[in-house]
């Protein structure tokens, strides 16, 4: 049986990530990130902060998609699908340094691509979505292999992802790799998984294994090692901001080792 291609993660990413068409900007990815660094400071969730708005009105919400269309003094907020009648984007393109959005104080002004980003969500009818945590993920529609403009002779299908993998590389009109040898493959699954290089000995035993599930097997060995829990859980503890000691001013030791060990094992026992 084939080995199956692996293709670099980023390209994964970047085939989720432009599920949508080109026109519409993705809410959660484009969006939301733009509202939340620049606007939600003043114009979010918290009421004691929040300016703007009608009189007695508490102020404008851009963070849920009723506050956003609320009506102000000389017209209304945002107005789905009429960027041009968007108080929002007449604030934000105004020349005017005392009118303009963000304040110029803040430090945050928004870029051109930022701002066309906007100005097409609103064009598209300003579609608010819950945070992602909130949302139920769903499958998606796997691409027809059948539909693509180039010849996959030279690879193998191996499981869906693949398909999506293909479908954007299609769209960039650029085709798959050719299939990585096993030394390569297995380097690359090791290093993904572990973050250390496969053991020689067991490289050598993969590469002379023949078996239609030797890849499979391999993938399973990695899984099972302690190995995998410790680099999966750098990323974590990076994220919280892990250390040993207090850092800055009083680099003390601390006892935190405990948490270290639990979230390693935590992912070791998936």
């Amino acid at each position: 049986m084939p080995l199956p291609v692996r293709l670099p993660i980023a390209a994964f990413l970047l085939g989720l990530a432009c599920a949508h068409a080109a026109s519409t900007p993705d809410f959660q990815r484009e969006i939301r990130p733009i509202l939340s660094d620049k606007c939600f400071h003043c114009h979010g969730p918290d009421q004691e902060e929040r300016k703007g708005g009608k009189d007695g009105s508490g102020g404008l919400r851009l963070d849920t998609g009723e506050g956003s269309r609320a009506a102000l003094d000389d017209g209304f907020s945002i107005v789905p699908g009429d960027p041009e009648k968007s108080i929002v984007i007449e604030r934000i393109t105004t020349d005017d340094r005392d009118d303009v959005m963000p304040p110029r104080k803040m430090g945050k002004p928004l870029t051109a691509r930022e701002i066309d980003l906007l100005k097409r969500w609103i064009a598209s009818g300003a579609k608010y979505e819950a945070h992602w945590s909130y949302t139920r993920p769903l499958r998606p529609t796997v691409p027809e292999i059948s539909d693509f403009g180039f010849q996959l002779s030279h690879v193998t299908w191996t499981n869906p992802i693949d398909a999506f993998l293909w479908k954007r590389l299609e769209r960039e009109h650029l085709t798959p790799a050719p299939e990585a040898d096993r030394a390569t493959l297995l380097r690359r699954v090791a290093l993904d998984l572990t973050g250390l290089p496969p053991d020689p000995q067991v490289l050598a035993a993969f590469i002379n294994d023949r078996a239609p599930d030797a890849y499979e097997k391999y993938v399973d060995a990695l899984l099972a090692s302690p190995r995998y829990g410790e680099h999966r859980a750098r990323y974590w503890l990076d994220a919280a901001r892990y250390a040993d000691t207090h850092g800055m001013h009083f680099d003390n030791y601390r006892e935190m080792w405990p948490y270290r060990d639990w979230v390693i094992k935590a992912f070791n026992r998936n």
